[in-house]
């Protein structure tokens, strides 16, 4: 006789893990469905690691720049690959091993294997195809059967995305690397092709270039990074550019050649012109696309587009019983999107009042790259485009006293406003710890604040967070420093 659950939620990344932590605490009986490894890719394979290299990048850069400090260092500071990458998979390890932790805590169940939903409300789980990445913390204690049948009144999807491959162009694992390669070398390459410049494949470019590789930006649209304010864009460019790094926009590319050891791009201008860049290995970050295969979607109806399942707010699909969150149900595909999915879903399920819709207009991005970009909200050009009468600020980081005394200088601050009503309508920061910074724009946003608000709240002094009031100061003729 099949087990039955209140809540059963297939993956476990941090979509998954966290609407099971939350299930718990509601006093749900809750089970995850797990094939590979707990904590998903971004604890894994993708946020947590990366990060990890990328801070092991910023030192290096740093203590090659001690002069600049007034510091001597007799001799270069040189980088051991092999301790980096297992600094980072340590990181990982631990936090993947908090995940099983955190299971126990809140009594949800961990069922290992591969979950097919055969009808609504039931699940069958067969034995993983796959292995246990990197066991360095044992399986939780609660660990059900590898296969069974399993039915419960709400199952949630949250299987994730995996990279997505251009035809032609597919990723092999020796020469065109996936995120999955690219955060573990064998070796280091001199020299590395960057098909993509989104977060992905800029936060790669800008670790492997801080590590002297000599790196090539391959773009399609006319700005890396497009999903971002294009002038805060042309300045992460120019300071990535100024790095060493070479970047193609408006350009792609439009076949490869595999020799022995190196991998020869045909890359395509905007004019139409081709260009041969060699190098030892290339990352392919065009992308990612859902996980919706094997999961019985089809039989049973799910709607489904681009790859992708369609929700609602509340994660439901159109199906009853059967819900979607995090990069299964489609962007903005981030971790912090797939967990505030998690939470509302559970809510909303289990009768909680004043549950509100997750608001993806309010959902903050983060590219971790020297230098770091943030944003919340529109752009500029998309608040035109929607038609809307506003007012932009702008504050540079080269009038900003913190930012100077970091050695940081170049950076920006730029606020957009309804000119009417005084809302905040986008926020876009470029510049040392901005990603640490934007929260205090989407706080903003989500308590409904207007200008007035944010020009009599006082920010500490010395601050590189006093670029964001004086960005709105700007916006409104008011600005002190500059």
């Amino acid at each position: 006789m099949a087990e039955n659950y209140d809540v059963i939620i297939i993956g476990s990344g941090p979509g998954g893990y966290v609407a099971a932590v939350r299930a718990g605490q509601l006093g749900l009986k809750t089970a995850i469905v797990e094939r590979e490894h707990l904590g998903g890719i971004c604890l894994n394979w993708g946020c947590i690691p990366t990060k990890a290299l990328l801070r092991s990048a910023e030192i290096l850069d740093h203590s090659n720049h001690l002069k600049d400090y007034g510091l001597i260092l007799e001799g270069k500071v040189s980088a051991d690959l092999k301790a980096v990458v297992g600094r980072s998979r340590g990181v990982s390890a631990r936090l993947n091993g908090g995940v099983g932790f955190l299971m126990k805590k809140n009594k949800v169940d961990v069922i290992w294997g591969e979950a097919k939903i055969t009808k609504p409300g039931e699940i069958v789980v067969s034995k993983s195809s796959k292995p246990v990445v990197e066991p360095q913390h044992p399986l939780p204690k609660n660990i059900k059967s590898q296969e069974g049948t399993y039915t419960a009144k709400h199952i949630i999807i949250a299987t994730g995305a995996r990279p997505r491959a251009l035809p032609g162009i597919e990723p092999d694992g020796k020469l065109i690397w996936t995120y999955f390669e690219a955060l573990k070398p064998d070796v280091l390459p001199k020299s590395l092709i960057v098909m993509g410049s989104g977060a992905i494949g800029i936060e790669f470019a800008s670790f492997y270039r801080s590590m002297g590789v000599d790196v090539t930006v391959v773009e399609v649209l006319p700005t890396i990074m497009p999903v971002e304010d294009a002038e805060v864009t042309a300045i992460a460019r120019k300071q990535l550019e100024k790095r060493g790094m070479k970047i193609f926009t408006s350009a792609k590319v439009a076949k490869v050649e595999k020799g022995a050891g190196s991998i020869t791009a045909h890359v395509e201008t905007a004019d139409g012109k081709i260009q041969q860049i060699t190098a030892d290995r290339m990352i392919s970050a065009v992308g990612v696309q859902g996980n919706i295969e094997n999961l019985g979607l089809e039989t049973l109806g799910v709607k489904t587009d681009r790859g992708c399942v369609v929700i609602d707010g509340y994660g439901k699909t159109n199906v009853p019983g059967i819900y979607a969150i995090g990069d299964v149900a489609g962007p903005p595909m981030l971790a912090h999107k797939a967990e505030h999915e998690g939470v509302v879903c559970v809510e909303k399920l289990a009768g909680l009042p004043n549950v509100h819709p997750t608001d993806k207009g309010k959902v903050p991005g983060c590219t971790y790259c020297q230098p770091q970009v943030a944003s919340v909200g529109l752009t500029e050009a998309k608040a035109k485009e929607l038609g809307r009468d506003i007012r932009v600020g702008r504050f540079s980081f080269a009038a900003n006293g913190k930012a100077i005394a970091l050695g940081e200088d170049q950076g920006l601050c730029k606020v957009i406003f309804d000119k009417k009503t005084g809302e905040l309508l986008g926020a876009h920061m470029v510049g040392a710890e901005v990603t640490e910074l934007i929260q205090g724009f989407v706080v903003a946003m989500n308590l409904e604040t207007t200008e007035e608000e944010l020009m009599h709240t006082i920010f500490p002094h010395p601050t590189v967070s006093e670029s964001m009031k004086e960005a709105v100061l700007d916006a409104y003729g008011r600005v002190l420093n500059a």
